[in-house]
């Protein structure tokens, strides 16, 4: 504590030396030249006094080799670890909403019973048909014979219509003359219609006619 008192008053000596040094060079120097000259010698006057007088003083701003050394700054205390935070748990999921139960589907309506249909009635039997008219009986069949007479029959073929086929089978049918078919009435015609395969052909190629012709 005492150095420091001591380098103070030194200090504050050399700075007195130094300005009054720095006045008398001013005011001798001012009237022998200008003034701004004054203060440049009066700077420099100053400066050198007031270093002269810190040497001679024994450099009293350096402190004295016998101070007490200052003693080694305290280490720094080790710095606290500051404690980790503990994570927060998470927080447990909310527990899932059970499911809604179904609902149950309404029983389908049971099917109405078809009613039983009334039973078809019955259709009348049709009347059975009159049987077909058998041909003329052998009462209104014309006349016929068992052969031809004298043992030659006529040429049948001579008939517009008859061919051979016809004429066999009208002698089948036991004709074989002209006066035969000359003689044939309208049931006798029916008769050997019935019997022969082209219906009509008595009628229309008028046998009968041609027959009377023949028989002459």
């Amino acid at each position: 504590m005492a150095n420091g008192n001591g380098n103070s008053t030194h200090s504050i000596l050399r700075w007195v030396i130094a300005i009054g040094v720095f006045l008398i060079v001013y005011f001798v120097a001012e009237d022998a030249m200008a003034w701004l000259l004054a203060v440049i010698l009066g700077l420099i006057a100053g400066f050198i006094a007031y270093w002269l007088i810190g040497f001679l003083l024994g450099g009293d701003d350096v402190p004295a080799a016998t101070s007490t050394p200052a003693a080694d700054p305290a280490p720094a205390p080790a710095p606290v670890a500051e404690p980790v935070a503990e994570a927060a748990p998470e927080p447990e999921a909310a527990p899932e909403p059970a499911p809604e139960p179904e609902a149950a589907e309404p029983e389908a309506a049971p099917e109405p019973v078809a009613e039983p249909e009334p039973a078809a009635e019955a259709e009348p039997e049709a009347a059975p048909e009159p049987a077909a008219e058998a041909p003329a009986e052998a009462s209104d069949s014309p006349e016929v014979l068992d052969g031809p007479k004298g043992g030659v029959a006529d040429d049948l073929k001579m008939i517009k219509g008859v061919g051979p086929g016809l004429e066999k089978t009208l002698n089948e049918l036991g004709i074989y003359h002209f006066s035969q078919i000359a003689a044939w009435g309208p049931s006798d015609i029916e008769w050997v219609d019935a019997r022969l395969k082209f219906k009509g052909r008595i009628t229309r190629d008028d046998w009968v006619s041609q027959a009377k012709d023949m028989a002459k």
